[in-house]
């Protein structure tokens, strides 16, 4: 998956989207409901590029399931990527990175449910949106009734160009005294030092942008 995704991947099952469609030959189990525990944990890779409408629905309906899902989707024309998880399983774990690289018009929408207790729902993107783009990014996470001790966070960053246009709306619905539930969602702004320092390297406006954009994807560590 390195070589043609430049994804890290570790022994798990694998269920491999690309351009939004399943891919059986890179995937060692098909559809994302998850009905019986897996020996190994299960990776989700959705990669490349999309348009029009789009969705993923990830279902956990068994317990001590560990679910990773790495995301990175680029549009270059409208597009629309909703993104829903229900983890019905006791003490089942699921974390997922999303990178967003969008030069048009993206509207992201995510929801994180949690039906049981003490599961985990953890979904944190990125945003790189490039000149005269607009985004609207939006996720909420449910805790319904007697889902006690549950671990929830849904979260937005971005790194824009000045002509690009962004709104985010990330929310709670909590019926259940949780053991953490975060939502957050932040523009990052590269400081002057920064700025200056990369140039003092050398480098040319346009590849200082590079590095930062580089430096912002990068940071993303799913594990």
């Amino acid at each position: 998956m390195w070589d043609e995704f430049n994804i890290k991947t570790f022994p798990a099952e694998t269920v491999v989207f690309r351009d939004g469609v399943f891919c059986p030959e890179l995937s060692t189990i098909q559809g994302t409901d998850f009905y019986h525990e897996y020996d190994k944990p299960i990776h989700i890779i959705y990669i490349g590029e999309i348009t029009g409408n789009n969705r993923l629905d990830i279902n956990i309906f068994t317990n001590n399931q560990k679910i990773f899902l790495s995301a990175k989707i680029k549009n270059k024309k409208p597009a629309f990527l909703n993104i829903f998880i229900k983890n019905s399983g006791k003490k089942s774990e699921f974390r997922g990175k999303v990178l967003l690289e969008n030069s048009n018009t993206l509207n992201f929408d995510c929801t994180g449910e949690h039906e049981n207790s003490e599961n985990m729902i953890l979904l944190k993107t990125k945003l790189l949106a490039h000149k005269n783009s607009i985004s609207k990014l939006s996720g909420v996470a449910v805790i319904n009734k007697n889902c006690k001790n549950v671990t929830s966070d849904i979260s937005f960053s971005a790194l824009a160009e000045k002509t690009a246009r962004i709104e985010f709306s990330p929310s709670q619905r909590i019926s259940s005294v949780p053991k953490t539930a975060d939502h957050s969602a932040s523009i990052y702004q590269p400081t002057i030092q920064q700025i200056e320092y990369l140039r003092e390297t050398g480098l040319s406006g346009a590849e200082v942008k590079d590095v930062l954009h580089e430096a912002f994807i990068n940071d993303f560590s799913l594990f």
